[in-house]
């Protein structure tokens, strides 16, 4: 989803929002983004290349949402022009210094195939600390593969570091287990710094991850 990076499932895109039923006390929100890199989990999912998004979701003041998301994937000179759909549903709520989130997302990809998946979530906030897991329950790959059910990405992160002159940091580490094989479990971490709709990202994934380069992403996103 969300994500020019997605950092965390809500993390990716903040967006502002304009009423469509007063008496629904429901919301509906769009964005759209560009980065140079897609990189998601400590991996670029665009083979290093640039991506453009857009999405649109639905929240309520219940506290329940719903939306979904779409990425590009390689450009013609990796040989792959594929995308990347997401659809996602939860239940968040906040006070001024804790936050939850819970939910499900379904990620699917163009051009791929049985490599569609999806995972239930929950991510809580105290303050501009954050944690999150999440554990994939169903999954079109094959029995016993990578990315098939029972894995598990675990991520912290600390945001709202003030830097001056407007800019922000943000830090994020995760770690993703996989259920077929331990070997290929690794960690990865992220320094995003931010500025209006801009953030700069720095990322770097341990060997396992088969994508370790250190990774210097420009990103913009917009919401309306």
């Amino acid at each position: 989803m969300k994500t020019l990076t997605k950092l965390t499932l809500a993390a990716a895109v903040v967006a502002s929002s304009f009423g469509i039923s007063k008496a629904a006390n429901a919301e509906v929100s769009a964005n759209i983004g560009a980065t140079t890199n897609y990189v998601w989990r400590g991996v670029s999912q665009s083979a290093d290349a640039a991506s453009v998004s857009g999405g649109i979701d639905y929240a309520s003041e219940s506290g329940f949402y719903a939306g979904t998301w779409v990425g590009s994937l390689g450009d013609a000179d990796s040989g792959f022009n594929g995308t990347e759909t997401d659809f996602y549903l939860g239940f968040g709520g906040e006070t001024d210094t804790f936050s939850y989130d819970v939910g499900y997302i379904y990620y699917a990809y163009t051009e791929l195939d049985d490599s569609d998946f999806g995972e239930i979530y929950a991510n809580i906030g105290l303050g501009n600390f954050g944690v999150g897991v999440a554990y994939t329950v169903n999954s079109q790959v094959a029995e016993g593969s990578l990315f098939d059910s029972g894995d598990i990405y675990y991520s912290a992160s600390y945001g709202g570091i003030a830097l001056g002159s407007d800019f922000e940091l943000a830090l994020t580490a995760g770690l993703y287990t996989f259920d077929a094989d331990s070997d290929a479990d690794y960690a990865h971490f992220q320094a995003d710094i931010s500025k209006g709709d801009f953030t700069f990202s720095i990322s770097k994934a341990q060997e396992e991850a088969g994508d370790d380069d250190i990774k210097f992403i420009a990103s913009w996103s917009a919401s309306f």
